[in-house]
């Protein structure tokens, strides 16, 4: 007997057992489905988190103020004040490595516009943050470098702003009151969205870092809450790192051996960090759903060892008339990969459909790749094979004699 009637045999015996077919396929449907849909969420997560980060600005590096070791008390980043905003042009002329930097004092307050308000967050900036952050204006225009010595009562709104205060007015040439105090809205952000920490992004207003400091803050000092500097690419990263660090402690006369009273934050070492712990998150889940496959697998042998009881006399009569061993085997063999394979086509539809209700339903980007579904079936695949052959094997030595004399 060759290849093509045994596998029209098999088929035919699963047919007649339409019923037991599908619900031994349903450990490997659930397995499948959960698999697919794991990854496919994990998947999404990362190119998310990815493109989060991203929105942050490209090559982007954090200076913070702070690691103070003072009478023996030490703290972190943010113990102290250490940076001012002539660190910042410092760092822009002596460093070759950057193509943008731009200073950060942020402040928070109560926003009113007409009858309605909302409390945000407010950035004082220069010019050259649109190009730190890769955040252009969608309308009108960021304010200059006159502006800013001038501390002009210029700002630019988030959408959100946007959203929550004009409602359906075009805001750029209006004026709104922060502590009674008027500024003239003359551009509004592009939507940037939440940020991987869950910040809203868009709800943010952003001004002159003088103003801030005089007109909101009435501080005389240029101390800043941070410095954020656009590298001229990835490879410069580490380059410019050190070049800053040395220009800081020069700067800020620090003994050699002491502390940095700084802290420089590489934003590609925060992504590839919150990617590590996604991808683990992911890997641990999918082990876990995997278990389902084994739990099918373990489902399909037993229904195998059944059906080779059950057709005992069946097996009998084909040996009889010429049937061999390997004949036997590659019939169960067949029936079980059949089952296993069903049962993962049919799985890989439902996670795919899982996971595009859980991204429908919680707004969260989902990513099915082939490879995911490929992988899914391969496995699972590998299991009807690995259960099946036990019973194929015990089907294939069975002894004709004793098969026809079986009731």
């Amino acid at each position: 007997m060759n290849i093509g009637p045994t596998i029209k045999v098999a088929f035919r015996a699963l047919r007649r057992n339409r019923v037991r077919s599908a619900l031994t396929s349903l450990g490997i449907i659930i397995g499948t489905a959960a698999v697919i849909a794991v990854l496919s969420v994990g998947q999404g997560a990362a190119v998310m988190i990815q493109s989060q980060i991203g929105s942050m600005g490209s090559n982007l590096l954090l200076i913070f103020p702070g690691s103070m070791n003072n009478g023996g008390v030490r703290s972190g980043s943010g113990g102290q004040q250490s940076l001012t905003v002539a660190d910042g042009e410092t760092i822009a002329r002596e460093c070759p490595n950057i193509v943008a930097l731009s200073p950060l004092i942020r402040t928070g307050n109560q926003v009113v516009y007409g009858n309605n308000n909302w409390s945000t967050s407010i950035q004082g900036v220069t010019p050259a943050f649109s190009r730190v952050r890769n955040w252009n204006a969608s309308s009108g225009d960021y304010f200059t470098e006159a502006d800013v010595r001038t501390g002009a009562r210029v700002c630019l709104v988030g959408a959100t702003i946007v959203t929550q205060l004009f409602l359906d007015e075009n805001p750029v040439g209006q004026s709104i009151r922060i502590r009674n105090i008027p500024f003239r809205v003359i551009g509004v952000l592009e939507p940037k969205g939440t940020a991987a920490w869950g910040q809203d992004q868009d709800d943010t207003i952003v001004m002159p870092w003088t103003t801030v400091r005089r007109v909101l803050q009435h501080s005389p000092f240029s101390n800043v809450n941070n410095l954020m500097v656009s590298v001229a690419s990835a490879d410069d990263i580490a380059t410019a790192t050190r070049t800053i660090s040395a220009i800081l402690r020069q700067s800020h006369r620090l003994q050699e051996g002491s502390d940095d009273d700084f802290t420089i934050t590489d934003m590609a070492e925060i992504a590839k960090t919150i990617t590590s712990v996604s991808s683990l998150m992911t890997l641990l889940l999918s082990v876990i759903a995997s278990i389902s496959l084994l739990v099918g697998g373990i489902g399909i042998m037993n229904i195998m060892l059944v059906s080779v009881t059950e057709r005992t006399r069946e097996i009998g009569i084909r040996m009889a008339v010429g049937a061999r061993q390997h004949d036997i085997m590659l019939q169960f063999l067949v029936e079980a990969l059949a089952l296993s394979l069903l049962g993962g086509l049919i799985g890989a539809g439902l996670g795919a459909l899982a996971a595009n209700v859980v991204s429908r339903v919680n707004h969260w980007p989902v990513l099915v790749s082939v490879q995911s579904i490929g992988l899914a079936l391969f496995f699972s695949s590998v299991i009807g094979v690995f259960f099946g052959f036990y019973p194929a094997w015990r089907a294939a030595r069975l002894n004709p004699i004793d098969c026809l004399r079986h009731e």
